[in-house]
Protein backbone atom coordinates (compact mmCIF):
# COMPACT_ATOMS: atom_id res chain seq x y z
CA UNK A 1 0.00 0.00 0.00
CA UNK A 2 1.39 3.30 -0.98
CA UNK A 3 1.78 5.62 1.93
CA UNK A 4 -1.11 8.33 2.09
CA UNK A 5 -2.51 7.06 -1.73
CA UNK A 6 -6.04 7.80 -2.69
CA UNK A 7 -7.99 6.40 -5.34
CA UNK A 8 -7.05 9.64 -7.09
CA UNK A 9 -3.76 9.30 -6.94
CA UNK A 10 -3.52 5.55 -7.71
CA UNK A 11 -3.83 6.95 -11.88
CA UNK A 12 -0.77 8.71 -11.65
CA UNK A 13 1.32 5.81 -10.54
CA UNK A 14 4.06 4.90 -13.21
CA UNK A 15 5.18 1.84 -13.23
CA UNK A 16 7.54 -1.34 -14.70
CA UNK A 17 7.06 -5.25 -13.77
CA UNK A 18 9.93 -6.67 -16.03
CA UNK A 19 12.83 -8.65 -15.90
CA UNK A 20 15.73 -6.71 -16.86
CA UNK A 21 18.70 -7.90 -17.99
CA UNK A 22 21.80 -5.75 -17.25
CA UNK A 23 22.15 -3.14 -20.05
CA UNK A 24 25.60 -2.58 -21.29
CA UNK A 25 27.76 0.29 -20.03
CA UNK A 26 25.45 0.48 -16.50
CA UNK A 27 26.95 3.52 -14.48
CA UNK A 28 28.25 3.22 -11.60
CA UNK A 29 26.79 2.47 -8.04
CA UNK A 30 26.27 5.67 -5.63
CA UNK A 31 29.32 5.25 -3.27
CA UNK A 32 28.94 7.62 -0.58
CA UNK A 33 27.60 6.50 2.46
CA UNK A 34 24.94 8.65 4.08
CA UNK A 35 23.68 5.97 6.69
CA UNK A 36 24.14 2.20 7.44
CA UNK A 37 22.48 0.44 10.43
CA UNK A 38 23.68 -3.12 11.34
CA UNK A 39 21.72 -3.55 14.22
CA UNK A 40 24.51 -4.65 16.76
CA UNK A 41 24.07 -2.79 19.92
CA UNK A 42 20.81 -1.77 21.86
CA UNK A 43 17.29 -1.52 20.40
CA UNK A 44 16.76 1.23 21.91
CA UNK A 45 18.45 3.71 20.53
CA UNK A 46 20.15 2.62 17.20
CA UNK A 47 23.13 4.69 16.04
CA UNK A 48 24.20 5.20 12.64
CA UNK A 49 27.29 3.23 11.93
CA UNK A 50 28.66 5.32 9.10
CA UNK A 51 29.24 7.87 11.54
CA UNK A 52 27.23 10.72 10.23
CA UNK A 53 24.65 10.81 13.16
CA UNK A 54 21.06 9.39 11.97
CA UNK A 55 20.05 7.91 14.93
CA UNK A 56 17.46 5.96 15.35
CA UNK A 57 14.50 6.00 17.59
CA UNK A 58 11.91 3.25 18.57
CA UNK A 59 8.62 4.18 18.06
CA UNK A 60 5.84 1.68 18.61
CA UNK A 61 1.46 0.98 19.37
CA UNK A 62 0.00 -1.67 21.32
CA UNK A 63 3.06 -3.64 22.16
CA UNK A 64 4.91 -3.18 19.28
CA UNK A 65 8.53 -3.86 19.37
CA UNK A 66 11.73 -5.21 17.82
CA UNK A 67 13.73 -8.31 18.95
CA UNK A 68 17.43 -9.04 18.14
CA UNK A 69 18.19 -12.87 15.96
CA UNK A 70 21.00 -13.98 15.14
CA UNK A 71 22.51 -13.23 11.59
CA UNK A 72 26.01 -14.08 10.12
CA UNK A 73 28.26 -13.20 13.13
CA UNK A 74 26.03 -10.28 14.40
CA UNK A 75 22.32 -9.61 14.74
CA UNK A 76 19.83 -8.17 13.00
CA UNK A 77 15.92 -7.07 14.08
CA UNK A 78 12.92 -8.96 13.41
CA UNK A 79 9.67 -7.06 13.59
CA UNK A 80 5.89 -8.28 14.50
CA UNK A 81 4.57 -11.09 12.43
CA UNK A 82 1.52 -10.24 10.01
CA UNK A 83 -1.46 -9.52 12.02
CA UNK A 84 -5.17 -9.43 10.56
CA UNK A 85 -7.16 -8.44 14.39
CA UNK A 86 -8.78 -4.77 14.13
CA UNK A 87 -6.11 -3.54 16.51
CA UNK A 88 -2.39 -4.92 15.69
CA UNK A 89 1.03 -4.74 17.39
CA UNK A 90 3.24 -1.62 15.04
CA UNK A 91 6.22 -0.49 15.54
CA UNK A 92 8.80 1.83 12.87
CA UNK A 93 12.49 3.03 13.90
CA UNK A 94 12.76 6.84 12.53
CA UNK A 95 15.37 9.01 12.35
CA UNK A 96 16.26 11.86 14.79
CA UNK A 97 17.94 14.26 11.89
CA UNK A 98 16.74 14.38 8.54
CA UNK A 99 17.77 17.21 6.47
CA UNK A 100 21.18 15.57 5.67
CA UNK A 101 18.91 12.07 4.43
CA UNK A 102 17.52 14.45 1.44
CA UNK A 103 18.82 13.50 -1.91
CA UNK A 104 17.22 16.53 -3.75
CA UNK A 105 18.12 15.99 -7.23
CA UNK A 106 21.18 14.08 -6.68
CA UNK A 107 21.99 9.87 -7.44
CA UNK A 108 20.84 8.28 -4.59
CA UNK A 109 20.89 4.43 -3.39
CA UNK A 110 19.13 2.99 -0.47
CA UNK A 111 18.61 -0.95 0.44
CA UNK A 112 18.84 -3.93 3.01
CA UNK A 113 19.02 -7.21 3.85
CA UNK A 114 15.01 -9.11 3.64
CA UNK A 115 13.96 -11.90 5.03
CA UNK A 116 10.52 -12.59 4.46
CA UNK A 117 8.65 -16.11 4.96
CA UNK A 118 5.89 -16.18 1.85
CA UNK A 119 3.09 -16.46 4.50
CA UNK A 120 3.81 -12.79 6.06
CA UNK A 121 3.49 -10.96 2.93
CA UNK A 122 0.66 -8.58 2.45
CA UNK A 123 -0.46 -5.63 0.34
CA UNK A 124 2.71 -3.50 0.81
CA UNK A 125 5.10 -3.86 3.53
CA UNK A 126 7.68 -0.67 4.00
CA UNK A 127 11.20 -1.92 4.08
CA UNK A 128 12.58 1.99 4.76
CA UNK A 129 11.52 5.28 3.19
CA UNK A 130 11.20 9.30 3.76
CA UNK A 131 8.52 11.31 3.12
CA UNK A 132 5.15 10.62 1.83
CA UNK A 133 3.74 10.28 -1.83
CA UNK A 134 0.69 12.75 -1.09
CA UNK A 135 1.96 15.43 1.11
CA UNK A 136 5.69 16.08 0.33
CA UNK A 137 7.86 13.76 -1.58
CA UNK A 138 9.00 10.13 -0.81
CA UNK A 139 12.11 7.39 -1.84
CA UNK A 140 11.03 4.27 -0.41
CA UNK A 141 12.05 0.51 -0.98
CA UNK A 142 9.06 -1.62 -0.02
CA UNK A 143 7.68 -5.24 -0.58
CA UNK A 144 4.61 -5.79 -2.41
CA UNK A 145 1.42 -7.67 -2.54
CA UNK A 146 1.00 -11.78 -1.65
CA UNK A 147 3.53 -12.36 -3.91
CA UNK A 148 6.28 -10.46 -2.36
CA UNK A 149 7.93 -8.31 -5.13
CA UNK A 150 10.31 -5.49 -3.91
CA UNK A 151 9.46 -2.05 -5.41
CA UNK A 152 11.46 1.52 -5.21
CA UNK A 153 9.50 4.35 -5.26
CA UNK A 154 10.42 8.22 -6.48
CA UNK A 155 7.74 11.03 -5.93
CA UNK A 156 8.92 14.87 -6.95
CA UNK A 157 8.42 17.58 -4.39
CA UNK A 158 6.89 19.62 -6.58
CA UNK A 159 4.79 16.58 -8.58
CA UNK A 160 3.25 14.30 -6.70
CA UNK A 161 3.60 11.49 -9.68
CA UNK A 162 4.94 8.06 -7.80
CA UNK A 163 7.76 6.73 -10.13
CA UNK A 164 7.97 2.80 -9.28
CA UNK A 165 9.99 0.13 -10.36
CA UNK A 166 9.13 -3.60 -9.32
CA UNK A 167 11.33 -6.43 -9.16
CA UNK A 168 10.51 -9.01 -11.23
CA UNK A 169 11.56 -11.96 -8.93
CA UNK A 170 10.07 -12.27 -5.17
CA UNK A 171 11.79 -12.04 -2.15
CA UNK A 172 9.27 -14.02 0.38
CA UNK A 173 10.49 -16.84 0.41
CA UNK A 174 12.44 -17.54 4.00
CA UNK A 175 15.40 -16.88 2.50
CA UNK A 176 17.47 -13.74 3.04
CA UNK A 177 17.97 -10.99 -0.26
CA UNK A 178 20.07 -8.30 -0.47
CA UNK A 179 17.62 -5.79 -2.17
CA UNK A 180 18.88 -2.64 -3.35
CA UNK A 181 16.87 0.33 -5.02
CA UNK A 182 19.09 3.14 -7.10
CA UNK A 183 18.41 6.36 -9.06
CA UNK A 184 21.15 7.85 -11.17
CA UNK A 185 20.27 10.17 -13.65
CA UNK A 186 17.46 8.95 -15.32
CA UNK A 187 17.23 5.63 -14.23
CA UNK A 188 15.33 3.88 -11.53
CA UNK A 189 16.57 0.84 -10.88
CA UNK A 190 16.07 -2.31 -8.99
CA UNK A 191 18.22 -4.90 -7.68
CA UNK A 192 17.81 -8.33 -5.66
CA UNK A 193 21.02 -10.03 -4.56
CA UNK A 194 22.92 -7.63 -6.86
CA UNK A 195 21.05 -8.88 -10.19
CA UNK A 196 18.87 -6.36 -11.74
CA UNK A 197 15.46 -7.00 -11.53
CA UNK A 198 13.85 -3.62 -13.20
CA UNK A 199 14.36 -0.46 -14.37
CA UNK A 200 12.39 2.72 -15.47
CA UNK A 201 12.84 5.70 -16.51
CA UNK A 202 12.51 8.96 -14.16
CA UNK A 203 12.84 13.07 -14.87
CA UNK A 204 15.90 14.28 -14.70
CA UNK A 205 15.35 17.01 -12.17
CA UNK A 206 12.77 14.58 -10.04
CA UNK A 207 13.72 16.43 -6.33
CA UNK A 208 13.21 14.48 -3.09
CA UNK A 209 13.40 17.01 -0.28
CA UNK A 210 11.36 16.88 3.08
CA UNK A 211 11.62 17.02 6.64
CA UNK A 212 10.24 14.16 7.32
CA UNK A 213 12.35 11.75 9.04
CA UNK A 214 13.53 8.25 7.27
CA UNK A 215 11.42 5.47 8.76
CA UNK A 216 12.10 1.60 8.76
CA UNK A 217 9.97 -1.25 8.95
CA UNK A 218 6.89 0.71 8.55
CA UNK A 219 6.20 4.10 8.02
CA UNK A 220 4.82 4.89 11.67
CA UNK A 221 3.32 3.33 14.20
CA UNK A 222 0.21 4.13 13.73
CA UNK A 223 -2.90 2.24 12.28
CA UNK A 224 -2.61 1.34 8.35
CA UNK A 225 1.31 1.62 8.79
CA UNK A 226 2.47 -0.84 6.12
CA UNK A 227 4.06 -2.71 8.67
CA UNK A 228 7.16 -5.06 7.85
CA UNK A 229 6.78 -8.28 8.98
CA UNK A 230 10.27 -10.02 8.69
CA UNK A 231 13.26 -9.73 9.56
CA UNK A 232 15.86 -6.96 8.64
CA UNK A 233 19.64 -6.19 8.74
CA UNK A 234 22.47 -4.11 7.18
CA UNK A 235 19.68 -1.15 6.08
CA UNK A 236 21.62 1.72 4.34
CA UNK A 237 21.07 4.98 1.98
CA UNK A 238 24.18 6.59 0.45
CA UNK A 239 23.64 10.01 -1.69
CA UNK A 240 26.26 10.91 -4.05
CA UNK A 241 27.91 14.63 -3.19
Amino acid sequence: MQSGMSAAVLALVAVVVAPAPVWANDPPAVTEMTAHYGFNGRSSSILDESGNGHTLRVISFQGGRVRSVAHGPGTALAFPDRCTDQVCPHVALQSVESAGLNPGTRDIAFGADVLLEPGQTSTGQNVLQKGYSTTSSQYKLQIDGAAGHPSCVLVDVRRPIIRMVRSSVTTADGRWHRVRCQRIGTRLEVYVDNVLRGRTTVPAGLNVSNDLPLSIGAKGAYRDNDQFNGILDNVWVRISR
